[in-house]
């Protein structure tokens, strides 16, 4: 995961900035959490500013725009988390599953040093993707094999709540479903280079090219202009919560 981080990081804190709704839901998840340990935690996206946490990052670039007042931060990875058991009331992570070596290792070390609940904000690649799946097919195709199934939450972590989340069309946090309702922003090389999927497909400027020659005759309004009437979209992303008391 540190490797292509420390190739897409760079810039990152000025396109991922935390979305309040989705803050929101995360932060609620977390319940009465004193004490918090944010895995892949990036540049802090997402951490509660309410109460004390530690972020845990491999990558050294990511690291490297954590702010002075962000949390305090450890270089490590999920699926060996240099902590006690129970170290934390509450463990959380954010779009950082699929980075993984061993997802189920990785759950199993947030449930280990989680007193109350595990937190993860994931995607659902069965889920119902949206329009740029028809210009960019190998996102589906990067996706199936790198995105654990649901049911992996439950085979580790026992009884969950799976929350869908729907994405608003404003949402701030540059992720790849994030400009749903504003597909000029796929055409900028620095958005799509703020999301890890257009680094793993490599060139893709033909599919871009095509989509922008869509735009501009108006075929992509004709076929996906209707997404332009809704204020958020269900396209698969999931908040799974655990209770480990």
């Amino acid at each position: 995961m540190s490797t292509i981080y420390d190739t897409i990081g760079k810039g990152y804190r000025g396109k991922r900035l935390p979305d309040p709704r989705i803050e929101d839901a995360i932060w609620s998840a977390l319940g009465d959490a004193e004490s918090v340990l944010n895995v892949g935690a990036g540049t802090g996206s997402y951490e509660p500013t309410d109460r004390t946490v530690v972020a845990l990052e491999p990558s050294e670039e990511m690291l490297g725009q954590r702010t002075l007042h962000a949390a305090p931060a450890v270089r490590g990875v999920a699926e060996a988390l240099p902590f006690a058991d129970n170290s934390f009331d509450s463990v959380m992570g954010v779009l950082t599953i699929h980075h993984w070596t061993d997802p189920a290792k990785g759950l199993r070390e947030m449930q280990r040093v989680a007193r109350k609940k595990t937190v993860l904000l994931t995607f659902d690649a069965q889920g119902p993707y949206f329009w740029l799946k028809d210009y960019v097919p190998g996102i589906v195709d990067l996706d199936q094999p790198r995105m654990p199934a649901m049911t992996l939450y439950a085979d580790v972590w026992g009884d969950v709540e799976i929350q869908d989340v729907p994405i608003p069309h404003d949402c701030s946090d540059g992720f790849l479903g994030a400009y749903w309702r504003r597909p000029t922003a796929y055409l900028d090389p620095d958005i799509r280079a703020s999301m890890s999927t257009f680094p793993k497909l490599g060139d893709v400027s033909s599919q871009i090219a095509t989509l922008m020659r869509d735009l501009e005759s108006g075929a992509w309004h004709e076929r996906y202009g209707h997404v332009l009437e809704r204020h958020e979209l269900e396209m698969g992303y999931r908040l799974v919560v655990a209770e480990t008391v």
